[in-house]
């Protein structure tokens, strides 16, 4: 990111102390006066991100922005133009009713996760007016002097001028898990990566180890974060693939209707069958019969059971179809340390000079020191002690390392670096006790010769304890000893480093003189006692989720800050994929976006990552027209996060930036979480498409009795207010017989679903054409049987009629609930079905019988067998008829799977 708040081409860690002095014109011994602190902080503003607020009417005008809800406001119009009043309202009601429950949703998910909280922390140490004070984080201002410790969280980006033994945790910008030592020094590069840049601090990161001072260079949104806060703004929002279906389908559906109803209008017109006002009444009454206005509010009562759903499992989802995304999901962008792994480091190899031993115990485990574990030899537990060399090695882990292990409300956590936290715990797990370190002087890590020492009084005598880079300790050991067989011990640390394990060597020198550690001392007689190979181990519950993942064909790919080695590695640990392909940031860097777009899909490993390489990645995904989601907690991860078709923040060690950009937060930072997630969302989409596979043939049918009397010319079978009722009380009742049925066992043996096909299949749409068919025709051919042959009078004929319809719809519901014969254990999984049923039988009766209601909707006292036993009949026959149909599409699909079976 370039300074905002410097003239470009400046770079700052080229500049020596005067520079910075002179350049921010500050004083980097006694700070800012109060007085010019206070001119700045007025006029670049406090220190503090800012959240850009959602507007809770524009949150609920654009529930409104959906094809179908557009269709049903022009309805709605329509009638209430052409005096249909309760026509109007009804469609009104149901309009304002699903937006209300989708905008209510949004509102809770937002409550819960929109407000960013501060990054900063609240009090900084800073140099003002020649004295250290306390100054809140929010009042600092660009070129105050600010000091560091370790705990600390860094207020804003700063360019430092003091660092004594300093390391900061810049995972939340770089994506690395390790902390990155700090120097003063200038920098000679103009080019050098955020992450290689030694001699700064950026805002959002924490120091673990010693102290430093900087001069504060950038505030608020002129930070990293900031920068990165304000990309994440510049990137569109990805419409769901299920809105995007949803939508297409209402065009469709509405010019369809509206071309039906044109013509039949024109050709009315041309025949003279009705008068205009009865034409035109007629015509409105099929379109509005034909409209499935129910749908919006189906759909959306669905998708929030589905967020329900998904919250009681652990994930937060931002808004409605985001729940449904991830079962049309084809690839999971899943970040590895703390995801995959445990984020816990731990020692699993020892190799000393006589054997190369395992230890067991991953982690924190339960135990009276917070650990607990066994030595290995050949798969058989040993006693470590009886090798002095091993029994050195664990004395020297525990002495030089400063990690804690601390006990908070019986949870065992671990502070300092990540790789002297495997050192200590190793001592914990093998000694049991806190180590007794009589330290004399300690030699800081230090990347330019890539080891610490620590000179220790211990066992009465004076011993200066080594731990480094394998390389740099065999040199060490090899001036004094020219018997040390170096190539073996290059040989068993490459054999670890090709597991992917982070190799430290422990060397120590008896005997040594001086309270001080120098050159002199050592150049001393080095003994090596052995090497540890430390991994930060798979998570054990993620490796079947992956398996779960790649049975329902969705892939899982791996983005790192890490090593490709180690990456690599832990892949082939997690059974990521059959083959395991890794490439680097740089390399991805080298693609021009067609070149990355074209061969994006031969890898599942991407390491060495910068925040742009996560975005490109995810960009030439969806440029194969895959449907991607992305997991992250750092800010680094904020703007795939957003690209993503559904983006996955963790709760527990994401960054509120990170959750702000995602769809949905994953609360314990679980990974199996997401294949609950896949499959809550094909669940989701299952009755989603059962819905409209129900609603649409049965509204069809009832502009089909219009129609259909239209053109044989005949007096209409149902009123106006009658198809009201139906759609009223299917509105009300039957339709969300859908929200309760189970999920299918099949939901996760099959493919991502083909966002590209729709919803419905040709199958579903011949489906939908002969139900509506077979139930309109139905209720035609009984009305006119039974009046014209004056069985019935007309009003008892379309009482007849509406329940002709109803039962049709009834049994149709049995037919489409679930993809198994009727008759199987299934029938009765959703009680909830039969309930509901029993609601709309009850709302018949009340239709039918109450008086007043047969004065509003043209109804009449009927006896047993016209009124029910016809219209069960009816219903019996919409149900056999599909039900053969349905036994077909089993047979055939069957025959198709064992035939793609012997093929391949």
């Amino acid at each position: 990111m370039e300074d905002k708040q410097n003239p470009p081409g400046e770079n700052l860690w080229q500049l020596e102390d005067k520079q910075l002095a002179d350049k921010y014109q500050s004083d980097l011994e006694n700070g800012l006066t109060s007085s010019e602190a206070q001119q700045r902080l007025a006029k670049d503003g406090y220190n503090e991100l800012e959240a850009k607020k959602k507007s809770k009417l524009v949150q609920f005008l654009a529930q409104f922005n959906n094809s179908i809800i557009y269709i049903l406001i022009a309805a709605a119009i329509i009638t209430l133009l052409l005096h249909h009043y309760s026509d109007s309202a009804v469609i009104a009601v149901v309009i304002i009713a699903n937006a209300f429950i989708g905008f209510f949703q949004e509102v809770q998910a937002d409550n819960a996760l929109t407000k960013i909280r501060e990054l900063l922390v609240s009090q900084n140490i800073v140099i003002r007016d020649g004295h250290k004070i306390e100054v809140p984080a929010r009042e600092l201002v660009v070129g105050d002097v600010v000091i560091v410790e370790a705990g600390d969280a860094i207020p804003a980006d700063m360019r430092l001028v003091e660092a004594d033994n300093l390391n900061i945790q810049e995972s939340t910008l770089t994506g690395e898990s390790n902390s990155v030592d700090k120097t003063e020094d200038p920098l000679a590069n103009n080019e050098i990566p955020l992450a290689e840049r030694s001699n700064m601090a950026y805002a959002s990161t924490a120091v673990t180890q010693g102290s430093g001072r900087g001069i504060v260079v950038a505030t608020a949104n002129d930070t990293e974060i900031g920068g990165i806060q304000e990309s994440v703004q510049e990137v569109k929002t990805q419409v769901t693939p299920l809105m995007k279906n949803l939508n297409k389908l209402g065009v469709n559906l509405s010019i369809f209707i509206v071309v039906v109803a044109i013509i039949l209008f024109i050709v009315g017109l041309f025949t003279k069958i009705y008068s205009l006002p009865t034409l035109t009444i007629a015509i409105i009454t099929m379109v509005v019969g034909s409209i499935p206005e129910g749908l919006p509010a189906s759909t959306s009562v669905v998708l929030a059971r589905g967020v329900q759903t998904m919250t009681k499992n652990g994930a937060i989802v931002k808004t409605l179809p985001a729940v449904e995304t991830l079962g049309a999901v084809d690839i999971v962008n899943t970040d590895k340390t703390g995801t995959l792994t445990k984020n816990e480091m731990t020692v699993t190899d020892v190799i000393t000079d006589k054997e190369h031993y395992q230890v067991t115990g991953i982690g924190f485990v339960d135990g009276d020191q917070g650990v607990a574990g066994d030595v290995l030899l050949n798969g058989n537990k040993v006693d470590y002690r009886q090798d002095p060399d091993f029994d050195k090695l664990v004395t020297i882990a525990g002495t030089t390392t400063d990690a804690e292990l601390v006990k908070d409300e019986g949870e065992w956590s671990l502070t300092g670096e990540p790789t002297d936290g495997a050192l200590t715990t190793l001592f914990h797990k093998l000694k049991g006790r806190e180590p007794n370190v009589d330290e004399v002087d300690t030699l800081p890590f230090d990347s330019a010769y890539r080891y610490s020492a620590r000179l220790v009084n211990y066992e009465g005598k004076r011993v200066l304890m080594i731990k480094g880079a394998p390389g740099t300790v065999f040199d060490m050991v090899m001036k004094h000893d020219t018997s040390f067989n170096e190539p073996a011990w290059n040989a068993k640390v490459n054999e670890l480093t090709q597991d992917g394990l982070r190799v430290v060597a422990l060397a120590q020198i008896d005997n040594v003189t001086g309270d001080e550690i120098n050159d002199e001392m050592l150049d001393g007689d080095v003994k090596l006692t052995g090497v540890v190979g430390i991994i930060d181990p798979p998570r054990e519950e993620v490796i079947p989720a992956i398996h779960s993942l790649r049975q329902a064909g969705v892939k899982v790919n791996m983005i790192t800050g890490d090593h490709p080695d180690t990456a690599t590695a832990i892949a082939k640990k997690l059974n990521l994929d059959e083959s395991v392909h890794a490439i680097t940031g740089p390399e991805l860097d080298e693609m021009s976006d067609e070149e990355l777009q074209k061969n994006i899909g031969r890898y599942n490993v991407f390491a060495r990552t910068t925040p742009q390489n996560k975005l490109r990645i995810v960009k030439a995904q969806q440029a194969n027209e895959k449907v991607v989601a992305m997991t992250g907690d750092g800010v680094n991860d904020a703007a795939a996060l957003k690209q993503a078709n559904i983006g996955i923040a963790m709760g527990v060690k994401g960054t509120e930036v990170a959750k702000e950009a995602s769809d949905m937060v994953l609360v314990r930072d679980d990974f199996t979480t997401i294949v609950d997630a896949v499959f809550e969302g094909r669940h989701v989409f299952d009755n989603i498409r059962k819905t409209i596979r129900f609603l649409l043939p049965t509204s069809f049918a009832e502009g089909l009795v219009v129609l259909i009397s239209m053109v044989m010319g005949q007096e209409l079978p149902l009123f106006p207010t009658q198809l009201l009722w139906i759609n009223t009380v299917s509105a009300l009742t039957i339709q969300f017989a859908f929200i309760f049925e189970p999920a299918e066992a099949s939901v996760m043996k099959r493919g991502p679903r083909d966002v590209k096909k729709g919803i419905l299949s040709w199958m579903d749409n011949i489906e939908i054409t002969y139900v509506s068919v077979l139930i309109a025709a139905l209720g035609i051919f009984l009305f006119d049987k039974f009046v014209d042959a004056n069985v019935l009078t007309p009003v008892l004929g379309s009482t007849m009629a509406v329940n002709i319809i109803i039962f049709g719809k009834i049994f149709y519901l049995f037919n489409i609930r679930n993809s198994y014969p009727i008759v199987s254990k299934h029938f009765f999984e959703n009680k909830a079905a039969f309930v509901i049923i029993g609601i709309l039988v009850v709302m018949q009766l009340f239709l039918i019988y109450v008086p007043f209601m047969q004065d509003i909707f043209h109804t009449a006292n009927i006896n047993f067998y016209y009124g029910w036993l016809v219209p069960i009949i009816a219903g019996f026959i919409v149900m056999v008829v599909t039900e053969i149909v349905k036994l077909a599409r089993i047979a055939y699909s069957r025959k198709s799977s064992k035939a793609t079976g012997m093929k391949n």
